[in-house]
C-alpha cells in the first residue's frame, strides 16, 4: 500500500499558521512574502551571484558561531554543507521572492535562512520543517540581522558582477583595438560639430573607442574595491547587539576565505556603515559613465555607417537581419541600437538608485532591494551589450577605403594642414574659392604657385596629416623649388 504524502506542511510564525508546499525548502516567512510582493514577476533567483553570496554569508556565520561555541558542530557542519551546495548552484529555484520587496530585504534573508535550514535538516536526517533540531532564526541567523547580512551579500554579489563586466568590456576593447590596427592606414576626415575638421585615420578613431573603454575598466576596479568594506557583525543598527564580541572579526575573516576576496574588511564604524549606501551610489555613477560612453560609441558607429547612398557611408556594419517590412533591401544598425537602449536603461537605473539612497531614514535604508536589483540589472545588461557589440558588430566592420580617401582629397579641411606654410590669409582665400567653385584645395594652391608639388606631398602625407611626432616645422618658402 502506497503511503500518502501531504502536499503541504503547516508552519507557524507570529501571525499564526500557514501551509507551505511540502517539498519546498523555503518556509512560512518566505511564503508570506510571496503573497505580499507580486510586483515584477522576477524572482531573486535570477541573480545567481546574489544567491551564492547569501549562502556564503550564512556559511561564514555558521563557522564563526561554531568556533565560538555558540552552535554545536553537527548542526554547524550541516549548515556549511547546505551552503556549499547552494554556492555550487543547487536549490537556487527555492529563492522565489520578487526582487522588489518591502522590508529592507528581510524577506530575502528569511528565504535564505529557511532554505539553508531545511536542507541542513535533511543532511542531519530530519524532515523539512522540524525546526526543533535546527532553527532558521535561532541557529542559522545567529549573531545576524537582515541589516548586516543583506548589504554584505549585495556587496559580495556586486564584486562578482563587476569582474564579469570588466571581462566583457575587455572582449569589446580587444575587438575595437583589432579594428584600430586593421584600419591604421585608412585616411579619412575627422569631424567636429558634424562639420569637416582635419584628416585622421580610421584606425585612430577606433583606437579612441578602445582607449575610452579601458579607462572605464579602471574606474570599475576602483569602485569594486570600495565594496569590500562591510558592516557584517553590526546586526540591527550597527551596535552588534546579540552577537558575540569576537564574532565580527571572525565572520569577516571567514567570509574572505570562503569568497576568495582577501581585501574584505570590517567598517570602522558599523552604525555609519549600516545606514550609508554611498558605495552603491558611487558604483551606479561609474556604470552610468560606462553606459554613456558605450552609447556614444554606438551612436558613432551608426553615424559612420549611415546611408549607404545618402549618408556618411564610411564603414559597413555586418548585416544581421532584414531592416524593414515595407522597404526591400533595407538593413538597419540593430546591434548599436540595442546597445543604446541598454545605456538608456542603465542611466534610468542610476536615477532609481539615487532616489532610493536619498530616501533612507535614520539608522537604515529600507530601499536596498531596488538598489540591488537596479545595480545587478545594469551590470548584467552592460556586459551582455558589450559582448553583443563586439561579436555581432565590431568584429565584422569593413571600411570604404576609396571613398574615405577621395573625401579627404576633396575636403576643404585640407587647407588647415597647409595653412602653416601658406599663412592664414592665403589659406582662407584658397578655402573660400574651393568652397565656392567646388575645385580641390591642392589644385588651387598649385595654380596660384603658393607651394610646389613636392612641398604639398610632404605636408599632406598620411604621417604628417595624422601625427604630431615630427613637431612644428618652419613655414615653407614659396620661392623654394
Amino acid at each position: 500500500m502506497n503511503q500518502h504524502h501531504p502536499a503541504t506542511r503547516t508552519e507557524h510564525d507570529l501571525l499564526g499558521d500557514l501551509d507551505v508546499p511540502a517539498d519546498a525548502y523555503y518556509g512560512i516567512h518566505t511564503q508570506r512574502a510571496v503573497q505580499n510582493f507580486a510586483i515584477s514577476g522576477i524572482p531573486v533567483s535570477i541573480y545567481p551571484h546574489f544567491v551564492r553570496a547569501l549562502a556564503a554569508v550564512k556559511q561564514a556565520a555558521a563557522v564563526a558561531n561554531r568556533d565560538l561555541g555558540l552552535l554545536p558542530a553537527p548542526q554547524a557542519d550541516a549548515v556549511v554543507a547546505a551552503c556549499e551546495e547552494i554556492r555550487a548552484g543547487k536549490l537556487h529555484e527555492q529563492f522565489v521572492l520578487d526582487v522588489i520587496q518591502g522590508g529592507a530585504g528581510t524577506s530575502t534573508n528569511m528565504n535564505a535562512n529557511e532554505v539553508v535550514t531545511n536542507r541542513a535538516l535533511e543532511l542531519l536526517g530530519h524532515a523539512k520543517g522540524e525546526y526543533q533540531y535546527l532553527h532558521p532564526l535561532n541557529d542559522v541567523n545567529r549573531g545576524q540581522s537582515t541589516n548586516d547580512v543583506y548589504p554584505t551579500a549585495i556587496k559580495i554579489a556586486l564584486d562578482a558582477h563587476i569582474v564579469e563586466l570588466i571581462d566583457n568590456l575587455e572582449v569589446l576593447r580587444l575587438a575595437l583595438a583589432a579594428k584600430a590596427t586593421e584600419f591604421a592606414d585608412v585616411i579619412k576626415m575627422g569631424r567636429t560639430q558634424l562639420q569637416d575638421a582635419v584628416p585622421m585615420t580610421l584606425g585612430q578613431e577606433f583606437a579612441a573607442f578602445a582607449i575610452t573603454l579601458s579607462e572605464d575598466q579602471t574606474r570599475l576596479e576602483e569602485a569594486r574595491l570600495l565594496l569590500h568594506e562591510l558592516n557584517l557583525g553590526g546586526t540591527a543598527i550597527g551596535t552588534g547587539l546579540n552577537a558575540h564580541p569576537q564574532y565580527r572579526e571572525r565572520v569577516v575573516a571567514e567570509l574572505a576565505t570562503i569568497t576568495g576576496i582577501a581585501t574584505l574588511v570590517s567598517a570602522t564604524d558599523l552604525i555609519e556603515a549600516t545606514s550609508d549606501v554611498g558605495v552603491f551610489v558611487q558604483l551606479s555613477g561609474v556604470l552610468k559613465r560606462v553606459a554613456v560612453k558605450l552609447s556614444k560609441t554606438a551612436n558613432d558607429l551608426r553615424l559612420l555607417s549611415s546611408g549607404p547612398r545618402a549618408g556618411l557611408n564610411e564603414i559597413n556594419l555586418p548585416a544581421r537581419q532584414a531592416g524593414s517590412s515595407i522597404m526591400p533591401g533595407k538593413v538597419n544598425p540593430v546591434i548599436p541600437e540595442v546597445v543604446n537602449q541598454v545605456a538608456f536603461e542603465v542611466i534610468g537605473n542610476d536615477v532609481t538608485i539615487t532616489l532610493a539612497a536619498e530616501g533612507g531614514q535614520l539608522q537604515l535604508n529600507a530601499f536596498e532591494p531596488i538598489i540591488a536589483h537596479s545595480l545587478f540589472a545594469s551590470l548584467d545588461h552592460l556586459g551582455a551589450a558589450a559582448v553583443t557589440l563586439a561579436d555581432k558588430c565590431v568584429s565584422g566592420i569593413t571600411a570604404n577605403r576609396e571613398l574615405l580617401h577621395e573625401r579627404v582629397w576633396n575636403s576643404i579641411g585640407l587647407v588647415t594642414a597647409l595653412s602653416p606654410a601658406l599663412g592664414y590669409e592665403n589659406a582662407s582665400s584658397v578655402a573660400q574659392e574651393a568652397l565656392a567653385s567646388g575645385r580641390g584645395v591642392v589644385d588651387l594652391v598649385l595654380e596660384r604657385g603658393l607651394l610646389s608639388q613636392a612641398q604639398i606631398d610632404e605636408l599632406l602625407s598620411v604621417t604628417a596629416l595624422t601625427s604630431n611626432r615630427g613637431g612644428l616645422r618652419a613655414p615653407f618658402n614659396p620661392d623654394e623649388k
